[in-house]
């Protein structure tokens, strides 16, 4: 009968891979992207010149991320 390996792995992993201090945030697969921030979908923000932006799903658009900015109407 032949003899089944259980080999034993350790790996040496830092801290900060576990820890976001100072890091980007990680990608976001639906979400509407500012100034370098994920946003979901309905945040409202103030961009240059007081302009609102709201983070809204693209109707006409079928892909991974249907989320677009567009500019609310006041």
């Amino acid at each position: 009968m032949a003899q089944r390996l259980d080999p034993q792995v350790d790996i040496s992993v830092p801290p900060e891979v576990f820890s976001s201090q100072g890091q980007r945030a990680a990608p976001c697969n639906q979400c509407c992207i500012y100034q370098d921030q994920n946003y979901s979908e309905g945040a409202v923000v103030k961009a240059d010149g007081g302009v609102l932006l709201q983070c809204q799903r693209d109707e006409k658009t079928l892909s991974t991320n249907p989320l677009v900015w567009r500019r609310v109407k006041t």
